[in-house]
Order: C-alpha cells, then structure tokens, then sequence
C-alpha cells in the first residue's frame, strides 16, 4: 500500500513564498527577513525555501518585482489616456504602494534597477518603455520624453520616500529609534530642547500635521505644469 502524501506540509511555490516574504517585510522591515522566519511563517524548515529562492537577495529582488509588476499594469490600463491624465494615475499608483507597503517601498530605490540608466520608481524595462511609449505618441520629442522620465522619477521618489519614512520606513540604513533627549523628551534634567526653540514649542501642533496627500498632489501639478510647457511650441 502506498504511503499517502502529508497534507499537513505546506503546498511551497516562488509566488506563494515572495509573497509571505512581502508580508514579512510589511511587518518587520527588510533587516526582520531571513529565510529562517520566513520558514517559520510557512511553517517549514528554512532549507526546503531554497528549492524555490536562492536566498535573502533573491527574496527582496522578488519582493521588488512583485511591487513593479502591479504598477506595469496599471500603466498599461491607463496607456490610452491623455499625458497628463496618465502621468497622474501613474504617480497615484506609485504613491498608493509607497503608502500601501512603506516598509517594502526603499527596496524599490535601494535595489539595482533592471539597466544602470534607469531610475527607480520606474525601475523596469517595461515601464518605462510604456512611459515612452505614451509621450512619444502625445507629440513630445525623444529628448522631452526623456527628461519626463527623468523628473517624473525624481519627483516619486524624492517625495515618496519622505512620505515611507512618516508611515515607518527605514530609509537611512537602520531602524529609527526614539530619542529621550530629543525634541518630544527630556534629556535628564527636565530641560527639553523645545524649551531653548520657542516658535518650534508654540507651532508644533502645526508642524505635526500630516499634509503629505496635499503636498504630492500640488508638486504634481507643477511638474505637469512644467511638462506642458515645455511640450507647447
């Protein structure tokens, strides 16, 4: 009689383990990945992931992938819109996965792009070739199309990245941590800096709003603004 298959062991596919380590780095960050807690979360040991992944750079290479695939496909559902109303879907859907996934979202910048010459957020070969692709059919030159790309990257990522490290993001190498002695605490003697900054004190109610939906949407609009200008004979 033959041995019947232990359906206990969790079915393990590539998609199924980039997945949970998405999730993983969602929770912990990217330094809270490893193979053996990744292993854990699937509830197998660490050494049957490899038939799958090759390690930690393959699973964040992944990571990476799966979050440029999802932004592929909404710049190919929106390539018949009009420049500027593509441009815009294209930024909400960026933002929607720095927002989404900020802990996942400096992979995207950090990792090395799918050619050295190109930027992230757009980060691969087909994005950006849809991004040209709909310039170039609107009127814009081969050098307009380009420096599009390029200040629309710039933009993304400068603001996004601010915006990931608002919602947790580590995006300077290492976990931040609070300081007693900073600006919300005491550095031992019940004096806080706030004391010696009196506008700081007295704005910081102000200052603590968070505005960052506000701010990306009328940079946008200056950078359309700017396009437009420059596509205008």
């Amino acid at each position: 009689m033959s041995a019947q298959p232990d359906r206990s062991t969790p079915r393990l596919s590539r998609a199924a383990i980039i997945d949970t380590a998405l999730e993983l780095v969602d929770r912990k960050g990217p330094a809270g990945l490893s193979m053996r807690t990744l292993g854990n979360e699937l509830g197998v040991e660490a050494m049957s992931l490899y038939r799958h992944v090759h390690g930690k750079e393959d699973l964040l290479e992944g990571v990476v992938d799966v979050l440029t695939a999802e932004l592929v496909s909404v710049m190919e559902r929106e390539a018949e819109e009009h420049w500027q109303t593509f441009l815009q879907n294209v930024a909400h859907a960026v933002r929607e996965i720095a927002v989404t996934h900020p802990r996942a979202f400096p992979l995207v910048a950090s990792r090395h792009p799918a050619a050295p010459w190109l930027r992230p957020p757009l980060r691969s070969i087909e994005a950006v070739d849809v991004f040209l692709r709909v310039l170039l059919a609107q009127g814009f030159t081969d050098e307009q199309a380009v420096r599009a790309y390029r200040g629309f990257s710039s933009f993304l990522l400068g603001q996004l990245l601010l915006e990931a490290a608002v919602h947790g993001a580590d995006v300077g190498g290492a976990e931040a941590t609070p300081d007693p002695s900073g600006p919300s605490g005491e550095d031992g003697s019940g004096h806080s800096p706030l004391d010696d900054a009196p506008q700081v004190r007295r704005l910081r109610p102000l200052l603590s709003e968070d505005h960052s939906k506000e701010e990306f949407e009328t940079a946008l609009e200056i950078l359309l603004d700017r396009l437009e200008v420059e596509l205008t004979p």
